[in-house]
């Protein structure tokens, strides 16, 4: 693979000779990444994958390259240092340049699994993402530049909403519902993939990664996709799971405070439903979080819990917080 992109690189005039080092870099599941070193001259090249790396197949557009960076260069018009500036976007091979960070930044998710858990790193998630909404809320331009629905399916809808409902068919109807209330919903610029894992931090810094899924959409998808994270590590680490629930809430606060009243209140409705979704999907969808993966007690006690609420979910987000706070305290490791 190295080898391939080295003769793109060089055909497109990116590097100059076969003395760049090209290093594989860990990422998700959807995409080739490399950081790329020739002198002084330092980059990341990411390429989409047509089969993403999980177990299910799963069969995506290669377009979502473009839809990837479109986003960033639309959110660098007003947020440039929330986002990696693109270098080089290449229109026939699926591949795109940015700038290298550098060596000082930290993955949230890194540093959540590892014991970091500070409010102030929820409240800069919360506004930066509040930012993205609000700024390109109801934006007629914006919403023909993200008219990518199809690709929201493929990599979300369906393997995580669309997929649990099929193995779940006593709740079907429900995710059927929303999938279908979602894809309705039109309200601003959606990331689509808003988790620790794509989120940067160095200092007062936090650099947004992984836009692939961007779409003109419904915010709600974004609130619970992050909240779900929070919600799930506390599962997993039961004997520190009081240290998560204040993100929830200085999250959820400083999202609120960034987007508006008006604007919050379009959302906050679907979100209990939402996020007990996505709690379930993390375990019998395409993309199982990885945590949780091996632990079937953990993973039953998560059925039981949204199996129960899915079809008469709480009326808030705080009520829903509330119910999961106290199942967790009955719950002991075995």
């Amino acid at each position: 693979m190295q080898e391939e992109i080295r003769k793109m690189l060089l055909r497109d005039g990116l590097i100059k000779g076969p003395q760049a080092e090209i290093t594989p870099l860990t990422g998700g599941v959807s995409s080739e990444i490399y950081r790329v070193e020739e002198g002084e001259n330092v980059f990341v090249v990411k390429r989409a994958l047509k089969k993403l790396k999980v177990a299910d197949d799963w069969y995506v557009d290669l377009s979502r390259n473009a839809s990837e960076v479109e986003f960033l260069l639309c959110v660098q018009g007003f947020l440039p240092a929330a986002v990696p500036s693109v270098l080089f976007a290449s229109k026939t091979d699926g591949y795109f340049v940015m700038d290298f960070l550098g060596e000082g930044f930290a993955n949230w998710k890194t540093l959540l699994l590892e014991g970091v858990r500070k409010t102030d790193h929820a409240r800069k998630a919360a506004q930066v993402l509040a930012t993205i909404h609000r700024r390109t809320w109801d934006d007629p331009g914006i919403h023909a530049r993200f008219e990518t629905t199809p690709n929201f399916i493929q990599l979300r809808l369906d393997p995580y909403l669309l997929t649990t409902g099929r193995r779940h068919p006593d709740l079907e109807t429900h995710f059927i519902e929303e999938v279908a209330r979602i894809e309705s919903t039109r309200r601003c610029l959606i990331h689509g993939d808003y988790s620790p894992k794509n989120l940067l931090l160095h200092q007062d810094r936090l650099v947004v990664l992984d836009c692939e899924v961007a779409w003109f959409g419904d915010p709600a998808f974004d609130v619970a996709f992050l909240l779900n994270h929070f919600f799930l590590k506390s599962l997993r680490f039961t004997k520190s799971r009081d240290e998560f629930f204040p993100l929830i809430d200085v999250f959820g606060e400083a999202y609120g405070v960034e987007l508006g009243t008006e604007k919050l209140a379009l959302i906050s409705p679907y979100l209990p439903r939402l996020l007990l979704m996505l709690m379930l999907a993390r375990v019998d969808g395409k993309s199982p979080v990885e945590y949780l993966r091996d632990d079937e007690g953990k993973k039953n006690w998560l059925r039981r819990f949204t199996r129960e609420r899915i079809p008469r979910p709480p009326p808030d987000l705080a009520t829903l917080l509330n119910e999961w706070k106290n199942a967790l305290s009955q719950y002991h490791e075995d």
